[in-house]
């Protein structure tokens, strides 16, 4: 009998728990979805300060929390905290830290600029998936990530936990889309913060310069496919997906994108080649 595939939604912003946008809607419905059509799931997002633990009934995760992170030479303790959906028979874990997460903003504050430690927040939201993904001891397949604060998932999995037998022939998708573009840049000294085992300062030269674009670039770099997640992403990121050799799946309306994902996946973990659409 063959077994399932499992696949790992990494998500920066998941409704209910925040308000609805495209990605958070895509975020909801598609591990839902994909579920019910035979895969093995796990769903993870940030615990934003904003999110209403009690109305949507969280609860820490005390065997999976209480670790410590190493995050630019502090420390910063791992809470996990789950939470069902129970019309999607489907749980999602909270990463989330009081240094990083207490605030009552998501990514910007209530001025609508970006929060200054947002690439130390983003660092320590996707190793902490990783470490608990571990505890866990769920071997994924895919993983895909959803929006930019997802973007060094890639690069860790590539370079600093290639070998470990957990990740060892994951393969990993990133959606690129216009509804998570931001303005500026992060912490410019975001590449020495990413350094870490395996990863070196050449593999992060591409955020030298931490905008949206190169970040998207990084995460591009490290994935094994691409997908275009809204009708209008940026001209230079689908040019730079497309000559990167990487699995491009075009954008794919609401009415058709479940389906393409889920042959996506099995195409990228069988590295089936397929045409890119001009």
């Amino acid at each position: 009998m063959k077994k399932k595939s499992k696949v790992l939604f990494v998500s920066q912003e998941i409704f209910p728990y925040v308000e609805e946008t495209p990605i958070s809607k895509t975020s909801r419905h598609l591990p839902q979805a994909i579920q019910e059509k035979g895969k093995e799931i796990r769903v993870f997002m940030p615990r934003y300060g904003n999110i209403n633990e009690r109305r949507h009934s969280l609860h820490e995760v005390i065997r999976l929390s209480g670790m410590n992170l190493i995050i630019s030479d502090s420390d910063h303790p791992l809470i996990i905290k789950v939470a069902s959906i129970q019309s999607a028979r489907m749980q999602v874990y909270f990463i989330d830290n009081d240094d990083f997460f207490s605030r009552k903003h998501a990514l910007k504050d209530e001025k609508g600029k970006m929060f200054d430690d947002n690439d130390e927040r983003a660092i320590f939201f996707v190793r902490g998936v990783v470490e608990t993904i571990k505890k866990l001891g769920w071997q994924p397949d895919i993983i895909h990530c959803q929006g930019w604060f997802t973007g060094f998932m890639p690069l860790f999995i590539k370079k600093a936990f290639n070998d470990n037998p957990m990740f060892t022939d994951t393969k990993v998708v990133f959606s690129l889309s216009e509804h998570d573009e931001f303005k500026g840049s992060l912490d410019k000294e975001v590449s020495s913060k990413l350094v870490f085992d395996g990863i070196t300062a050449k593999d992060v030269k591409q955020v030298n310069d931490p905008t949206y674009i190169n970040l998207s670039k990084l995460a591009i770099d490290h994935s094994d496919g691409i997908i275009l997640g809204s009708e209008n992403v940026n001209a230079e990121l689908v040019k730079y997906a497309k000559k990167s050799g990487k699995l491009v799946l075009p954008y794919k309306s609401e009415t058709e994108y479940i389906q393409a994902y889920n042959e996506f996946y099995d195409s990228v973990m069988e590295n089936v080649e397929e045409l890119i659409e001009d």
